[in-house]
């Protein structure tokens, strides 16, 4: 698969008079046709919501194109319901999946009536005590253990995660919660992450599916919703193909009418909460080559770093780099991209070949869309950048500017240092 930017040098040249790089940029029309296309998937579901994962972009302006295509917010967080209440959403249209959950972000989740999806078996009796009763409907992360495989290749390893309910603890967690008034139930499971193949949706629901009628045979609940959750992935590599989400959906559909509906199940819900595959390919984090370095290797220093996308530095994870104005030039280049950050890991690639790079030439750094700018840090002092929205008329609106000392500094409340910096500098 080719990747081609959706911005070219002549655009970034027109932004950079107003907002300079580094910057992460948005594509409305790429996120918007996606967002149609998950929509289409599973309209056989009466019930089907995706509820967008805010900790992959936290933008109000992103999720807001998402919720015209029906979509609600995942939420992990206070401030993350915070941001939901804000714009607008309650009830069911927020869900709330955390973990290790402080007692006033259940209290706040309650209060907007978000569905509680919950992370642990103690957690009944932490939830009751919290907020003083159990909601009508409930929802519990399930984790079954060992490896997820599928057709024999391990996709993950749940039994080393930290979530989720056992299998036992499941069953017993739905008679506590139904005697204790609880009357609609879902379930949860997030077994294999960022998978690029069309099987893994598919596999997990018939693995959810065959749990949900033991369930409801056994324990006598409703299961109103069943929970897909994340880990379709994105073709980060350009020799990765795409995942096609009609496919997917249609295999979820096959299995759904060969184990639900004849169990007289044919009312269940089916809800996704996807994040890297609505937003990571429409983003990219544009820098320019401001330093470049010949010692034992070729180094080539851009004006962005690990601050502003740091998975490359955490996860050594591949992102591609097109050099704009550059597209149809030979890859016979070999440099390390770096940051300014005092840690040799401050690399966006290593090794990577490249068009020849010269000071001033502009990066489009892609699949920053999700995971990008969200999980972007202080570090060494560095401040977060601008976020930018192209629009399908091809403006470009601010979404969120960019920090700046102030704000790094606002928080030191009540010492004398505040009044004495220079804010010129």
């Amino acid at each position: 698969m080719e990747k081609k930017a959706f911005v070219t040098k002549e655009m970034i040249e027109e932004i950079v008079k107003t907002y300079p790089t580094p910057f992460h940029i948005y594509d409305e029309k790429g996120i918007r046709e996606n967002a149609r296309a998950l929509k289409e998937a599973f309209a056989w579901n009466k019930g089907y919501k995706e509820y967008f994962a805010v900790k992959a972009t936290p933008n109000p302006y992103l999720i807001n194109i998402l919720r015209e295509y029906g979509c609600g917010t995942d939420c992990s967080s206070l401030t993350e319901l915070m941001l939901s209440d804000a714009m607008g959403l309650s009830g069911e249209d927020i869900m709330f999946s955390s973990n290790e959950t402080p007692a006033h972000e259940f209290e706040y989740a309650a209060k907007l009536g978000a569905t509680i999806n919950l992370d642990d078996f103690t957690h009944i009796e932490f939830l009751e005590k919290t907020i003083g009763y159990l909601p009508k409907t409930l929802s519990c992360r399930y984790n079954p253990g060992g490896l997820f495989s599928i057709s024999n290749n391990i996709m993950d390893n749940p039994g080393d995660a930290k979530y989720g309910f056992t299998t036992e603890q499941l069953f017993e967690g739905y008679k506590i919660m139904k005697t204790k008034g609880v009357e609609h139930f879902g379930i949860h499971a997030f077994l294999a992450s960022n998978t690029v193949t069309n099987e893994y949706y598919p596999t997990l629901a018939r693995t959810l599916f065959q749990l949900a009628v033991k369930l409801k045979e056994e324990t006598g609940a409703h299961i109103k919703f069943i929970n897909l959750s994340g880990g379709i992935g994105i073709p980060y590599r350009p020799d990765q193909e795409p995942n096609d989400i009609r496919v997917i959906g249609e295999g979820v559909r096959q299995a759904y009418e060969e184990i639900l509906v004849p169990a007289g199940m044919d009312d269940v819900a089916i809800y996704t909460e996807l994040g890297r595959f609505m937003m990571a390919p429409y983003g990219h984090l544009v820098t320019q080559v401001i330093h470049e370095k010949h010692t034992h290797k070729e180094y080539k220093g851009v004006d962005a770093c690990a601050v502003n996308l740091m998975r490359p530095a955490m996860y050594g994870a591949y992102h591609h780099i097109t050099v704009l104005g550059k597209e149809n030039a030979p890859c016979d280049h070999k440099y390390d991209v770096v940051g300014s950050l005092c840690e040799n890991n401050d690399k966006f690639a290593i090794d990577r070949m490249l068009p020849e790079l010269e000071i001033g030439d502009y990066l489009a750094i892609h699949d920053t869309g999700a995971h990008g700018f969200a999980m972007g840090y202080n570090y060494n002092g560095k401040l977060k950048s601008a976020e930018l929205l192209l629009k399908e008329d091809g403006s470009v609106q601010l979404i969120r500017r960019a920090e700046t000392p102030k704000d790094y500094f606002a928080t030191f409340d009540g010492l004398d240092i505040y009044e004495k910096l220079d804010f010129n500098a």
